[in-house]
């Protein structure tokens, strides 16, 4: 009997997360920010304790339902308000620039080299001569960014860390 209760459970559990992330939008399952992360883990989380408890799934409804919802309201919080987006976000980190490794910021961010050398290679750099910057973002990801140029406009908003922008590159992220 457990088990027809739990086939149930897990149906309903299925239904809501549709029915919801339908009502929220595309950004219900993104990891755009680190807030986002943490609530889709905690969604998650709820949504298998749902799955496998023989208990009433009542709570775990209400769980995701609040957990929806405050995705939404904070979503359209930092939007409309900088503060909101400073207190949920994390900055992202400039970890190389123009063939320079910011070591200072690699601990800051708890990346080795050799982690590094491993998301060049997941990016397809060639080489580090093609590699302009390396970002770790808010996410946790780590960009990698490679080609002839680099759009100054792209670093807008990467903190550097203990480490300054170059007087150029300065100059241009304040025209922007």
């Amino acid at each position: 009997m457990d088990y027809i209760i739990i086939a149930g459970q897990t149906l309903l559990a299925i239904v809501a997360v549709i029915v919801l992330a339908r009502l929220n939008g595309l950004r219900s399952f993104s990891k755009m920010s680190s807030f986002d992360f943490a609530l889709t883990v905690a969604a998650g989380s709820v949504l298998a304790t749902m799955m496998t408890s023989a208990e009433t799934p009542w709570p775990g409804l209400v769980a995701l339902t609040v957990l929806f919802a405050a995705r939404y309201v904070i979503s359209a919080a930092r939007r409309h308000w900088m503060w909101a987006q400073k207190l949920t976000d994390n900055k992202p980190l400039m970890l190389y620039y123009e063939g320079e490794l910011l070591e200072d910021n690699l601990t800051i961010a708890r990346v080795t080299r050799a982690d590094l050398r491993a998301k060049l290679r997941e990016a397809n750099a060639i080489s580090e001569g093609c590699v302009r910057a390396v970002v770790m973002e808010a996410t946790g990801d780590v960009s990698v960014l490679h080609g002839e140029t680099l759009d100054p406009d792209l670093l807008k908003g990467v903190s550097w860390g203990r480490a300054a922008p170059p007087a150029a590159l300065r100059e241009q992220l304040k025209g922007h």
